[in-house]
């Protein structure tokens, strides 16, 4: 067994990796880039090397450095997590010159199935279902037009060398071939290097299923159950389970049999994840194969009880897999969230910035698991995948997995940049997700473009009224411990509150009880047990008999409440105030309409428009680069270009205007 190990990546998975290195008491070498010098995975390994500048290019994608750090400090063998080099036939090659085992399969499974072209020619002579479609380059606007009439609409644009949903477009028209050929193209060269783009039949309420795999290098191939991947969001998964809600014990041998039919045509050696799309009927067609640890490996993991960076170690120190495929048994149900540094309310944009606050839920490993490289006051920067954390939760079911998910997202509070706990916690709610009813147009299906909170019920707001007089009434309490009057002469706190959420008023009566306060609504009684402090962030309270986690923020002089997914801003004043409060004015929200704002921080690639242009409704203005994937901006109204506030190559804050109209 190895006694050192590198590990050539950043983050989340680096600090993961780190923790089996260390249960298996094997050393660990972390390497850093300057943005990254103070990062969790720096401080959590053995030692530490730095290896460039911020920008990926110069740091974790530089071959020649990260092979120098392996050799200076005596590591015997590298584990390149996912993304960045972990599928990078060049890296495994120099490794190999350089004497340093690649935890990862061999070059030739690398080369073979990182090509999406060369990958389902392989496939079909292994006799794998394959997607319909062009196999082949295509090389001009023009013929993608033309391929994507012959194959039919809907298609799906794709990148020769892609992975994480970049370089990928679904076209419905020939317009949108020939955006989304420009786009998958751009976004392809950008991300990988390599602007070769192939299109194929896009399967109408697909599924996306995958199937992990492990092989060693004595020719033994074992696969590990699948996972339900549907959930997506612009082809980039948010929320993965295992097992699928929709395959039956038939379906599941048969894509295993395919998926370790595959691995073998390419002597797989280590931990790799075969992915499908699969119909409505249960029809499943090859997809790719990620010759790399996938970010979603952990709900496997809690369902098969088998540690996959342990067994690619293993593997890759020659050993023997130590099952069979009659000892992989699937117990129980496993959900992972990603929480991302995003504004749902946005459009997903991505979100930058320090984590001001930085409290996870608790977590004990099994029933709740949080993957992470960050803690409070790390910072998400441009440079990188905005990705927090993984929030993986487990359950004897899969009603009880998502019982638990929801609890610690309610329990999980960030602040300092936007994130995407509230859409998380808004899918894990919806009806269709309950019943595991998914495709992967679930989100463009149930959610606008930009997450809208469902509507608070009556009983929701009630709810929320409640809990607002509650904190109110002990806010009081602790005015008037510090009012400094003399003892049998204090004030007593207020017991009866108005309540104003939005344009509703709700008039409430609190009184102390054992362990919390009885609040009054009208004829309904609310029992709220649990302690508040002005300081604390979480309010973990039981409500008549149900626990709940509220999350709590001052908004001016009231509050802004989170649970369960949707939130409202509460005021708790006197009904003496109440009243005043219904003849202060309106105050008018500023005209931006003649602006174009950046949605995101990002660089402009391009304007397309020039001043005193006349520009009509859906024409393009300017495309935005953020997270190495490109936005088109578009007009939403007919105009004349006035002024130009940013040219092309400059860097934008969020909000930052781009340009006016007259």
């Amino acid at each position: 067994m190895f006694k050192k190990i590198l590990i050539a990546n950043r983050g989340e998975i680096a600090c993961r990796i780190i923790r089996t290195a260390r249960r298996m008491g094997i050393g660990t070498v972390a390497v850093y880039s300057d943005a990254d010098a103070e990062a969790l995975h720096v401080r959590e390994a053995d030692e530490a090397v730095a290896i460039g500048p911020a920008a990926s290019a110069q740091s974790y994608l530089n071959i020649e450095r990260i092979v120098a750090a392996a050799k200076d400090t005596g590591s015997e063998a590298i584990h390149p997590g996912y993304g960045f080099l972990s599928e990078n036939a060049a890296f495994a090659r120099a490794l190999e010159g350089a004497g340093v085992v690649f935890i990862a399969p061999g070059q030739a499974a690398i080369a073979a199935m990182g090509d999406k072209i060369e990958s389902k020619k392989l496939a079909l002579k292994a006799k794998v279902n394959v997607i319909p479609g062009h196999n082949d380059i295509i090389e001009d606007p023009e013929a993608a037009v033309m391929i994507a009439r012959k194959v039919g609409y809907p298609v799906m644009i794709k990148a020769a060398a892609g992975g994480g949903g970049k370089g990928m477009r679904v076209a419905r028209d020939d317009r949108e071939a020939l955006d989304g050929f420009r786009l998958a193209r751009n976004e392809a060269h950008a991300a990988f290097a390599d602007d070769r783009v192939f299109i194929e039949k896009f399967i109408e309420e697909p599924r996306h299923i995958e199937i992990q795999v492990l092989g060693d290098s004595h020719g033994n191939i074992v696969y590990l159950g699948e996972r339900e991947c549907s959930i997506q969001r612009r082809h980039q998964k948010v929320i993965e389970e295992a097992p699928s809600p929709f395959l039956d014990e038939a379906t599941r041998r048969a894509m295993g049999a395919q998926a370790v039919a595959l691995a073998k045509a390419v002597d797989y050696r280590s931990a790799g994840t075969v992915e499908f799309i699969v119909d409505a009927k249960r029809n499943f067609y090859f997809l790719e194969m990620n010759t790399r640890l996938q970010v979603e490996h952990p709900v496997t993991e809690l369902v098969t009880g088998i540690d996959l960076v342990e067994q690619m170690i293993r593997i890759a120190a020659g050993e023997k897999l130590a099952l069979r495929q009659d000892d992989v048994k699937l117990d129980g149900w496993a959900i992972e969230a990603r929480v991302y540094a995003e504004d749902p309310f946005r459009k997903f944009l991505p979100s930058i910035g320090r984590l001001v606050r930085y409290i996870p839920p608790d977590a004990d490993g099994k029933r709740v698991r949080l993957d992470t490289g960050v803690e409070e006051g790390a910072e998400i920067s441009v440079y990188y995948d905005p990705m927090i954390a993984k929030l993986i939760t487990s359950g004897r079911d899969r009603g009880e997995a998502i019982a638990n998910m929801r609890k610690s997202l309610d329990a999980f509070y960030i602040r300092g940049l936007s994130h995407n706990i509230p859409f998380l916690s808004a899918v894990m709610a919806h009806p269709r997700f309950a019943a595991g009813r998914l495709t992967t147009s679930f989100i463009a299906e149930e959610f606008s473009e930009s997450f809208v909170p469902a509507p608070l019920g009556a009983g929701d707001k009630k709810l929320f009224a409640a809990v607002a007089a509650v904190l109110r009434r002990g806010q009081a309490e602790r005015e008037c411990l510090i009012g400094g009057q003399l003892p049998g002469h204090e004030a007593k706190p207020a017991g009866n509150f108005a309540v104003l959420l939005g344009d509703e008023q709700y008039a409430t009566e609190v009184s102390p009880a054992d362990g919390g306060y009885d609040v009054r609504i009208g004829e309904e009684r609310y029992s709220v047990r649990g302690a508040w402090r002005l300081i604390d962030p979480l309010f973990e309270a039981s409500v008549n008999g149900h626990p709940i986690t509220v999350q709590i923020d001052r908004h001016g002089v009231g509050y802004r409440l989170a649970q369960g997914g949707l939130q409202a801003d509460v005021r708790a004043v006197s009904p003496a105030a109440a009243q005043a409060l219904k003849l202060m004015p309106k105050k008018a929200a500023v005209d931006l309409s003649r602006y174009l704002m950046s949605p995101m921080p990002g660089l402009l690639v391009s304007l397309t428009v020039k001043l005193g242009q006349e520009v009509k409704a859906g024409e393009e203005l300017a495309v935005v680069e953020a997270m190495k994937m490109e936005n088109i901006l578009r007009a939403e109204r007919d105009g004349i270009i006035a002024r130009l506030h940013a040219k092309p190559g400059d860097s934008l804050a969020v909000d930052q205007a781009i340009l006016e109209f007259a």
